[in-house]
């Protein structure tokens, strides 16, 4: 899999029919290694390892309903009450970031009104802190550490 412009962990991987798994911490389980999930499994090890973040609080691929329709995010951190406190949207490293996937995040974030949202490939992320007041969105230089 391709280097990524996060921080490098040793995953527990393996084989089975043909296909390489990743083991997820969060959900205990191993998982079809596509180049989405590398990057979202290097994104929740960053969080927990340099952010602080608990696994207790992460949660991934929750279903959510936007527009009558079930989806699901990528990442969702929560904080100590229970709320929605992080919302990430993870890409496979070729897909480059446009307004379509910040409008994507956007609307996944009308239904959980997390206090950040983040956008990543791997390669390049987008962190910002929501001003619901305005509904818009403030760029931020990097994730805030856990409290």
């Amino acid at each position: 899999m391709l280097k990524l412009n996060l921080p490098t962990y040793n995953f527990k991987l393996k084989s089975n029919e043909n296909k390489t798994l990743i083991f997820d911490i969060i959900r205990k389980k191993y998982m079809v290694l596509t180049p989405e999930e590398w990057v979202r499994q290097h994104f929740v090890l960053f969080l927990m390892d340099k952010k602080k973040y608990p696994s207790s609080l992460i949660a991934i691929e929750k279903q959510l309903t936007v527009n009558n329709l079930k989806k699901r995010s990528d990442i969702l951190v929560f904080n100590s009450e229970g709320k929605p406190e992080i919302l990430v949207e993870c890409k496979a490293p070729k897909v480059k970031i446009t307004q379509d996937t910040f409008d994507q995040i956007a609307r996944y974030n009308l239904e959980l009104k997390a206090n950040f949202i983040i956008v990543t490939n791997g390669l390049e992320h987008f962190y910002c802190k929501m001003d619901f007041k305005n509904e818009t969105y403030i760029f931020l230089k990097e994730v805030p550490n856990y409290k």
